[in-house]
C-alpha cells in the first residue's frame, strides 16, 4: 500500500482535493438548502408546508447515483451543458439537503411551542421569534445527527468516480486498473477517506459537549 501511496501520491493528491472542495461546496449547498425546506415543512402556510414535504420525502427516496446521472447525463443533454465535477456536486447537495431538511425540522419541532407562542405574545413576527428564539435552541438538539450526514457527505462524494469527477475515487480507480494491484490501490483511497472523515468526527464530537455545557 505505501508503494501505491508514494508512487501516485500525485494522482492520489488530486482526488483528495477534488474530494475536499466537493464535499465543501455540498455541504454549504446542502446546509442552505436543507434548512430552507425544513422552514418549508414546518410553515403556517399549508402550500408552502406541502411543497417541503414534497421535495423532502421525493428526494430521500431516490438513490444519489440516480439523481447524479440526471445532472450528468439529462441535464446537459437537454438542458445546459456541464462538467462531472459539477453534476455529481449539484446530485450530492440535493440529495444530502433532504436529510439535513429532516435533521433541522426534527430539532426545530423538539423545542417547546411556548417557546414561539412567547416570542410571538411580545410582539415578534414569525421569522424574527424562529431566528432569534426558536433555531438558535435546535441547534444544540441537531448538532450530533448534523454531524453524522456531514461524514456521510464526504463518503457519498465517492459517487463523482461515476461521472469522471476526478475525485479520490475515480483516482483510485485509474490507479487500480494500471497497476493491476485492486486490493492496495483502494486500502490506500480508503486511508485517505479515514484522513478526511476521523478529524470530522472529533470535531463534530467535540461541538456537541461545547453546545450540551453551553
Amino acid at each position: 500500500m505505501f508503494d501505491i501511496l508514494t508512487n501516485n501520491w500525485g494522482l492520489l493528491s488530486t482526488g483528495w482535493g477534488y474530494t475536499i472542495m466537493c464535499s465543501v461546496l455540498a455541504l454549504i449547498g446542502s446546509c442552505v438548502l436543507g434548512t430552507l425546506f425544513a422552514l418549508m415543512e414546518i410553515s403556517p402556510y399549508k402550500w408552502v408546508a406541502t411543497i417541503g414535504r414534497v421535495y423532502v420525502e421525493v428526494v430521500r427516496n431516490i438513490p444519489l447515483l440516480v439523481i447524479t446521472m440526471v445532472f450528468y447525463l439529462v441535464i446537459p443533454k437537454y438542458v445546459v451543458a456541464i462538467n462531472g465535477f459539477t453534476a455529481g456536486t449539484i446530485g450530492l447537495t440535493i440529495y444530502t439537503s433532504a436529510f439535513i431538511a429532516e435533521t433541522v425540522r426534527a430539532g426545530i419541532e423538539a423545542i417547546a411551542k411556548g417557546q414561539m407562542e412567547g416570542a410571538r405574545s411580545v410582539g415578534l413576527t414569525y421569522s424574527q421569534a424562529m431566528t432569534q428564539i426558536v433555531f438558535p435552541q435546535a441547534i444544540k438538539i441537531i448538532i450530533p445527527p448534523l454531524g453524522n450526514q456531514f461524514i456521510n457527505l464526504v463518503k457519498n462524494s465517492s459517487v463523482l468516480a461515476f461521472t469522471s469527477g476526478f475525485d479520490l475515487m475515480y483516482q483510485g480507480k485509474i490507479i487500480a486498473s494500471t497497476t493491476l494491484d485492486t486490493f492496495s490501490s483502494y486500502l490506500a483511497v480508503g486511508l485517505l477517506y479515514l484522513v478526511l472523515t476521523l478529524p470530522l468526527s472529533y470535531l463534530m464530537r467535540y461541538l456537541e459537549k461545547r453546545w450540551q455545557t453551553a
